[in-house]
């Protein structure tokens, strides 16, 4: 994204294959393998999660649409033999010893990834924690409990539920959100974040006692 390197060239043709077929922007595609049988497999990565999120089932669904994956899987061979890259096996390759391919092209499971949503997480949690209890002291408002951060988004506690209900659509919350996007945007490198759509969460220390036991992992699991 900041242009310090490029795609792989000998992926370039099934990138493109997959932006025309999809209707999508393949930023990049990495090639390696796993598990005990190293298996291949490809990430498809995309700038946008609703790119990403398109080769799932259905809408809402996080399993990957398997025909998709085959089309292509079976691309990815298709394009590498066309290059030359990979060769098809003949009789005599497999009665001799033969060279390990730069690629392996069967059972290649392909899965997706998207970057703005990593830019975002990183954006926000790259924020000094020392500035967030600054703006906590700086808004001097003895209603805040705590400022927490996760992801993403940021979530602004007041004590008590009463609080909460009070402050759901003030002013106060407004300058707050304001306030803390002063905060992210000198790490919004790639203006993901933006002022008109960006809004704080609001909770209360007291659902966060009782229905979580004052615990941050089960708050954000």
């Amino acid at each position: 994204m900041l242009g310090k390197t490029t795609m792989n060239p000998d992926f370039r043709q099934l990138a493109d294959f997959i932006d025309q077929t999809f209707d999508v922007k393949t930023i990049n595609i990495i090639y390696d393998t796993f598990d005990k049988e190293n298996r291949p497999r490809l990430n498809i990565c995309f700038e946008f999660a609703q790119e990403k999120d398109s080769f799932n089932e259905k809408k809402g669904n996080i399993n990957f649409d398997n025909e998709k994956q085959k089309i292509i899987a079976g691309k990815f061979k298709q394009t590498l033999k066309e290059q030359k890259i990979v060769k098809e096996k003949g009789l005599f390759d497999f009665l001799t010893k033969s060279q390990t391919e730069k690629y392996k092209t069967d059972n290649v499971f392909v899965y997706y990834s998207a970057f703005e949503p990593i830019a975002r997480i990183e954006a926000n949690e790259n924020i000094p924690q020392d500035k967030v209890v600054q703006l906590k002291k700086e808004l001097n408002n003895n209603d805040i409990w705590e400022i927490s951060r996760a992801f993403s988004g940021v979530t602004f506690f007041l004590y008590t539920e009463e609080q909460l209900k009070r402050y759901e659509n003030s002013d106060s919350r407004k300058v707050w959100a304001d306030r803390y996007f002063d905060l992210l945007e000198p790490y919004n490198e790639f203006g993901y974040f933006k002022r008109d759509k960006f809004n704080i969460f609001l909770d209360s220390k007291e659902n966060f006692d009782n229905n979580y036991d004052g615990n941050w992992y089960y708050y954000y699991k």
